[in-house]
């Protein structure tokens, strides 16, 4: 356990400075995104009001106030996050191909320590999920913080409403995937990554097995591996049957669990049987 440990933690403090980057990326961008964006909002209404001759009732009228979903919606709020997932998806394959193809080819050291190779496999896994985590509370963290700014830089007669940090999350579909507002909801968007997680490990331990056969391998099982998980929602969008949101919400939770179980067994065989040194 303690080898795994410490593993998990070699994995993240390999990716620790772009990781910072991000999360710094992230608090700059969406913070200056906040004064610049209310300043625009401000400025705009202001010239509004001396082209058109209207009072602050009359434009509030007409044109109605702003909240922070102004904010949520542009590239200042929203860029950082699709750079911390897009980083993240590219680790996905960095994690594992780094280690063959940096300069002393370091797989060959890490296959040949005294521990289970699973171990190995989990530590990658659990790494990329717990910095998905991290990126989400961090977000979490600073979301209270800029509504707090937003609702400060704003005249009170301009705020349609000061919203709170779940009602922001609500009305923003980038921010409902990845905060979901319930647990049934988490279950999903993040069983359904950590089940993507380990297909595409699979089909990597594919590629390191058969080289170029183990691409198409990979391809092949990821397409099986998806069909499998997505085979209620085909069965009902054929009209062959019909099931009610609970039911379909437990095949596709005992689906997922038997998805990624199958990976992860498949994918930690081929490292141990078919990966060698």
């Amino acid at each position: 356990m303690m080898r795994y440990i410490k593993l998990v933690n070699f994995e993240i403090n390999r990716f620790s400075k772009i990781y910072l980057t991000l999360l710094l990326i992230t608090l700059l961008s969406q913070f200056a995104g906040v004064l610049i964006v209310t300043k625009s909002l401000l400025n705009s209404a202001k010239e509004t009001m001396l082209q058109e001759k209207l009072t602050e009732a009359a434009y509030l009228s007409e044109y109605g106030g702003i909240d922070y979903t102004h904010i949520a919606n542009t590239l200042w709020f929203l860029g950082p996050i699709a750079l911390s997932a897009v980083a993240l998806i590219f680790y996905l394959f960095l994690i594992w191909y780094r280690d063959w193809f940096g300069k002393n080819t370091f797989i060959y050291r890490l296959l040949m320590l005294p521990t289970s190779r699973l171990s190995i496999y989990l530590s990658k896994a659990t790494a990329i999920f717990l910095m998905v985590l991290g990126l989400i509370a961090w977000q979490m963290i600073l979301l209270p913080l800029e509504n707090a700014l937003f609702n400060s830089s704003v005249p009170e007669s301009f705020l349609n409403m000061e919203m709170s940090t779940s009602s922001i999350a609500a009305a923003n579909r980038v921010l409902m995937l990845i905060i979901p507002s319930t647990f049934t909801q988490f279950l999903l968007s993040y069983g359904i990554g950590l089940m993507v997680m380990s297909i595409l490990f699979t089909a990597i331990m594919f590629e390191r097995s058969f080289r170029m056969k183990g691409i198409l391998l990979g391809l092949l099982y990821g397409g099986v591996a998806a069909a499998l998980f997505l085979a209620p929602v085909f069965i009902m969008a054929s009209g062959i049957f019909h099931f009610y949101t609970n039911e379909l919400f437990g095949l596709l939770l005992t689906l997922g669990i038997i998805v990624t179980g199958l990976s992860i067994w498949l994918g930690s065989w081929l490292l141990k049987n078919r990966v060698t040194v």
